[in-house]
């Protein structure tokens, strides 16, 4: 090929190349016309070493060097012969296809590896793209760095919407929540300076009686205004009950609570992190509940009690005989005939189980003897061995007059069926057969009826005598002892109460009793109800455990599961139940009993029932039945163990029921 037409060919490999706008794309076009030249030289066509795109589209604008210049005749010619020069002869049916830029394609021309990296190359020259790709980068390492996420979780952020409307309502809100804050934070100190008062009153109330009076003027006195008897002496105020004072400080409590609460939701939504609402409260560290000041605090013991000496004489006998109600009534029963025996200086000789209950497996004798220090008590069983087969009662004096000492035919023949000769029974006072109600006796009517020389005698069932009540009921009793109670529990029951403690209701819990088997009717005919429907029961009940703040309640009850059942769905107290606790049945996987069955004492009714008063004893605060004797006992034991409160009381306490029943 000459020279002239290898430049000729040149040129028009260089126009068609600047057409495409794809002459950066490729080597110098020099080359590509030698390396076509030698290849039509050789008659084949030999792949290039470089690629080769496929032109882009036509647009207009497409051009960045220069506007198109109008086509000549002779351009046109010198284009078509490039492409007949350019196109293999052979491929006549590739020539005679139409050209289409977008679908066009090279099989022939290999794709050099290098393009990526150019491409590669121009992407990230680009300030633009290396600050997109980076910055989501360097987020997402900041984010899990520093744990961003937690600035955000600590603070509650109050949505607002995206109105200038929405937005002031919201500022509003927090505004009037910043000023109720402000609001009670003022009635808390009010609240906390009256609380302070309080103390100040209670201790002015129990020295109001130990002031002195001022002296007294007589009506002519000439005394000077000088003179030191004429002065005015400031007195205390009339002394303020304590059943007011102590209902004035519970109401007071409760409302310091509340405002600690309402201050707590309100800053809730304001708190930073874990930053509690104490920490911003200067008096979140008062404390209503200290040693003293407690209005559930414990009852203390009088200094003083009225008591006397039991002396007995070794040959002189008071048989018992308790006779009406469950184990609760002889126990009261029993208390009484101790009393009388210390009065008349007689040993008390106990029942025996063959015609009364066996106390020795519910009471603790020997700490009876104990706690005088000499025998003043003996069983049925010592006092027949004492007697042989010469037991007889020499005389019986009753205080109850109809029937003559609480005595039916029935239980005369069982006290004969034990080995027994009766004497005469008769009345102390004869002219009480005709009273519907016991007449109320003191020492000094008893002593001149009662005082007898024989050996033995006995004085009836005691549980209705009515005989110097404030004297026997006294914390401790009326005798003279060195133990806190002298009827109490077992050794064995006591430590099975412990241990039920321990397991399941802890230091601090309220113990309720709740009689209901057999009481409708007997409250009803009495002048004032004592059976409450269940929800009055339970708002009673609500009252005394915001008192308190105890957690738990044993329930020692007979009612039915129903009933309970009830109880317990509306013992609520700030939107969390108060658990109800009942003994549970007995269970081998269970130790807290294991010493009642290790004994062979597990299963008896009256040895369970004395449990459940202990159980009831030892708690913080007692709920009882109005009328119940089994209350009645579970309060003589927590006078004589001194774990009464300032709130103990019945349930409902100077309330009627709300709904009453017509009897039949």
């Amino acid at each position: 090929m000459s020279k002239s037409l290898r430049g000729f060919h040149c040129k028009g490999i260089e126009r068609l190349l600047s057409r495409w706008e794809l002459r950066h794309h490729f080597p110098p076009p020099a080359d590509i016309c030698n390396h076509l030249l030698h290849s039509a030289s050789s008659s084949r066509l030999r792949p290039l070493a470089f690629p080769i795109p496929p032109p882009p589209p036509r647009f207009p604008m497409a051009r960045r060097d220069s506007p198109p210049a109008s086509p000549s005749p002779s351009s046109s010619d010198d284009e078509e012969e490039d492409r007949r020069t350019l196109v293999p002869q052979n491929d006549s049916t590739a020539a005679a296809k139409p050209f289409h830029r977008r679908r066009l394609s090279y099989p022939a021309f290999e794709i050099s590896g290098d393009l990526p990296a150019r491409v590669g190359r121009r992407l990230w020259s680009s300030k633009h793209y290396l600050l997109a790709v980076s910055l989501p980068l360097l987020l997402v390492l900041l984010f899990f760095s520093f744990d961003l996420g937690r600035l955000f979780r600590g603070v509650s952020v109050i949505p607002v919407a995206s109105s200038s409307s929405s937005s002031v309502a919201g500022d509003r809100m927090r505004e009037a929540e910043l000023h109720a804050l402000y609001l009670l934070k003022n009635q808390q100190s009010e609240l906390l300076r009256l609380w302070n008062l309080t103390l100040s009153a209670a201790t002015a109330t129990a020295d109001a009686a130990s002031f002195p009076s001022p002296p007294s003027l007589a009506p002519n006195s000439t005394s000077s205004p000088n003179s030191t008897t004429s002065r005015k002496v400031d007195r205390p105020n009339a002394a303020i009950p304590a059943s007011t004072m102590d209902e004035f400080r519970s109401t007071l409590i409760r409302q310091i609570k509340l405002n600690k609460q309402i201050q707590g939701a309100l800053l809730s939504s304001h708190r930073l992190g874990n930053l509690s609402s104490e920490a911003l409260d200067e008096n979140g560290s008062f404390d209503v509940s200290g040693p003293g000041t407690g209005v559930c605090r414990k009852v203390d013991r009088p200094a003083d009690r009225r008591t006397i000496e039991w002396k007995p004489k070794k040959d002189r006998f008071l048989f018992a005989i308790c006779l009406s109600g469950q184990m609760s009534n002889h126990l009261i029963c029993l208390e009484k005939h101790m009393f009388f025996a210390a009065l008349l200086d007689r040993i008390l000789v106990l029942p025996s189980s063959k015609v009364d209950y066996q106390y020795d497996r519910v009471l603790d004798i020997n700490h009876i003897n104990e706690c005088f220090g000499r025998k003043v008590v003996i069983s049925f069983e010592e006092f027949a061995e004492m007697k042989k087969n010469k037991m007889r009662i020499n005389r019986f004096i009753c205080y109850i007059a109809s029937p003559p000492c609480y005595l039916d035919e029935e239980h005369t023949k069982r006290l004969k069926n034990l080995g027994l000769s009766l004497g005469k029974i008769e009345a102390a006072w004869p002219e009480d057969a005709k009273l519907k109600t016991q007449k109320k006796r003191v020492v000094g009517d008893i002593m001149p009826k009662f005082a007898s020389n024989d050996e033995v005698i006995a004085i009836g069932d005691m549980f209705y005598a009515d005989v110097e009540e404030e004297w026997v009921m006294q914390p401790g009793g009326p005798l003279a002892h060195k133990c806190r109670t002298v009827i109490q529990p077992s050794r064995l029951i006591y430590l099975t109460a412990q241990r039920f403690v321990q397991t399941f209701l802890g230091s601090n819990f309220i113990s309720l009793h709740f009689r209901r088997h057999g009481f409708l009717k007997f409250c009803n005919v009495k002048k004032e109800s004592c059976f409450f429907p269940i929800p009055q029961a339970a708002e009673c009940i609500l009252r005394t455990v915001e008192k308190a703040d105890a957690p738990v309640i044993y329930l020692s009850t007979d009612a039915a599961e129903s009933e309970t059942n009830l109880l317990q769905s509306l013992v609520v107290l700030n939107d969390k139940q108060v658990p109800l606790v009942k003994r549970p049945a007995h269970n081998s996987a269970e130790k807290w009993d294991a010493l009642l069955y290790r004994n062979r004492l597990g299963g008896d009714s009256q040895v369970e029932a004395m449990l459940d008063k202990t159980i009831c004893a030892l708690s913080t605060v007692f709920i009882g039945s109005s009328g119940s004797t089994f209350t009645e006992d579970i309060i003589r034991l927590r006078r004589g163990w001194e774990s009464a409160s300032h709130c103990d009381e019945y349930l409902c306490q100077g309330e009627l029921p709300n709904y009453i029943a017509e009897n039949e």
